[in-house]
């Protein structure tokens, strides 16, 4: 099996030579000091906890799970004493308000350490991720009050969190939720069922937090009507120590295709104590809050297990001997990396997994702006892509992930579908991703009928507005095939996004017909913009690292860009042969 090695080489060349992340971080108040040496130290520090703390927990903690043992979650062996390390190094405060605790670091190097993370236990990764997101919700819609009561316990890894808003009768439907929050002398006591909650309960913490949508009695019906409410596990005394239970109760457990190791709950509310997050009846833009930076963050467990995957997938290429090379020039047998059909799994594998971490680490850095940024108009145009790139972020990277993760598998054979291996886990693991934080069709609809038709392409014009200004550059001889493409593929994605601008109006069908391929093409458009600038920045460079971006990156021009082709077609093709079919001939 092979050893994680963090993608630290990868990750100093993003944000130093691609992006000039030291320069943006000067702008901002809140980064201006942080250089980056000391970016890439906590990186380093980071990955050598993700390789030889967290990586070692993955394989037996998918083969122990998680129980159910007299109505509280016992995480595998191995994993409390992990977290307790993990904490005590400030990792899950990583980018949290320093006025909390947290250690304030941006975005941008924040998302290159969550990858590592999901790459060494997607499991492990969740409590991580899902308490670092309760603290983003209650940073910007808790009372100052709820912000010190909670937040240091959280940055601190004392206190784990949830997000609490799946009910049976309500998945995506969030307007369906039946949960009630009940009003009592300031506080609210909660009732009701909600199930798919991830890490709902265990024994990492002393304590956990739910996020927790419901109705207050006076609730309008739909969305309109739901309110946030922090609910801890445990009670919270008012000079911070912990009473009593809080009326939380884990029904089940879920048992899953994968993540193994992190609990599934379906947890009962029993008038729990709660408080109120935010306003009243505008809990969903609060817990939105939360969502869009999960949504970041899973799309970085489908980069991370196909980065994993890969490095495995090449080491034993490159060890496993069969056959011949076509060349004839061998007496056999050679390596499997010798042969094309390997090789063309692997650079596609290589490819889009080293454009996903530029569209991560890309998005981040709009996050930061946006959030941090001194100038309104910086801002804005920040939000406007982040906007636009959440959804695709979150919807690409896990797709790719997972197919990555099937084609690492497939280099090993049969050996790929064995536990003697890390690869049949891998698959197993990354395919939760493009399911939950709303389904990657879901992600598609919110590009399509949100961001695009519903805003009237105004979103769309900044996005084009950013790709062209790579355009303008005057390209070396180098970078020329690179420059091309993205032009060929902008005009392309220009040209659908037009005709759906135009018609989508006046078809409502049209959009939920075609924005899973309009995702798909919109991210490879992305791709290939990202790929423009690092090989940009790889032209003028001398390093073996730079001759091989500039290969990498040729591939995916040749080789996975030209799938652009066949999804512009088919979006062209319109809503008739979906939305005419007849139902009862399925």
């Amino acid at each position: 099996m092979t050893a994680y090695s963090p993608p630290l080489d990868d990750a100093r060349f993003l944000l130093q030579e691609v992006f000039n992340a030291p320069f943006r971080w000067a702008q901002m108040p809140r980064t201006q000091a942080l250089g980056m040496e000391d970016a890439m130290a906590v990186l380093e520090a980071g990955g050598a906890v993700c390789a030889g703390l967290v990586a070692p927990t993955n394989a037996a903690g998918d083969r122990a799970g998680c129980r159910l043992v007299k109505g509280a979650v016992q995480s595998p062996p191995g994993f409390p004493d992990a977290w307790a390390t993990y904490a005590a190094g400030g990792w899950i405060g990583l980018g949290g308000d320093p006025a909390w605790g947290g250690q304030g670091l941006p975005q941008s190097v924040a998302v290159l350490f969550q990858e590592m993370l999901f790459a060494a236990n997607p499991s492990f990764a969740l409590y991580s991720v899902l308490t670092s997101g309760v603290s983003v919700a209650l940073a910007a819609h808790a009372s100052g009050a709820l912000r010190a009561r909670y937040l240091p316990a959280l940055y601190s890894g004392r206190w784990a969190g949830t997000m609490c808003l799946t009910e049976s009768q309500a998945g995506t439907d969030l307007g369906l939720l039946r949960c009630q929050a009940r009003p009592d002398g300031g506080r609210h006591r909660i009732q009701g069922e909600k199930i798919f909650i991830t890490g709902g309960d265990h024994d990492l913490t002393e304590n956990i937090l739910h996020l927790v949508l419901a109705r207050l009695p006076d609730a309008p019906p739909g969305n309109r009507g739901l309110s946030l409410f922090a609910v801890p596990r445990r009670r919270v005394n008012h000079d911070g120590s912990l009473g009593d239970d809080n009326g939380v109760r884990v029904d089940r457990i879920e048992e899953k295709m994968g993540i193994h190791g992190s609990p599934t709950c379906v947890l009962q509310f029993e008038d729990s104590l709660g408080d109120l997050v935010g306003e009243p009846h505008q809990g969903l833009a609060a817990m939105f809050t939360m969502m869009n930076y999960e949504r970041l963050s899973i799309g970085l467990q489908g980069l991370g297990l196909a980065e994993a995957a890969y490095q495995s997938a090449r080491a034993y290429a490159r060890d496993r001997v069969q056959g011949r090379a076509a060349s004839g020039s061998s007496t056999g047998p050679d390596p499997i990396l010798v042969h094309g059909d390997v090789r063309h799994m692997l650079l596609t594998q290589k490819a889009s997994t080293q454009a996903g971490r530029a569209l991560a680490v890309w998005t981040a850095e709009q996050l930061d702006l946006a959030h941090h940024h001194p100038d309104p108009a910086e801002r804005g145009r920040a939000e406007a892509l982040v906007a636009l790139l959440t959804p695709v972020a979150k919807a690409s990277l896990s797709d790719w992930g997972f197919a990555n993760t099937v084609r690492a598998q497939q280099v090993f054979g049969g050996h790929g579908y064995t536990r003697a291996w890390d690869l049949e886990q891998r698959v197993r693991d990354a395919r939760i991703a493009q399911i939950y934080e709303g389904t990657n069709g879901v992600q598609a609809m919110d590009l399509v009928g949100r961001k695009l038709v519903r805003d009237g392409g105004q979103l769309f014009a900044v996005y084009c507005a950013e790709l062209e200004s790579a355009l303008q550059m005057p390209p070396a001889p180098a970078v020329r095939p690179f420059h091309n493409a993205l032009q060929e593929s902008l005009e392309r994605l220009r040209r659908v996004t037009d005709l759906l601008l135009a018609d989508a109006p006046g078809a409502p069908e049209l959009a939920g017909a075609v924005a899973t391929d309009y995702l798909a093409l919109f991210a490879l458009t992305t791709y290939s913009y990202l790929w423009l600038r690092m090989a940009s920045a790889s032209a003028s460079g001398e390093t073996p690292l730079h001759r091989e971006k500039l290969a990498t990156g040729r591939f995916f021009v040749d080789r996975v860009l030209p799938q652009g082709l066949g999804l512009a077609a088919s979006i062209v093709a319109g809503a008739g042969a979906v939305a005419e079919f007849p139902d009862d001939a399925f």
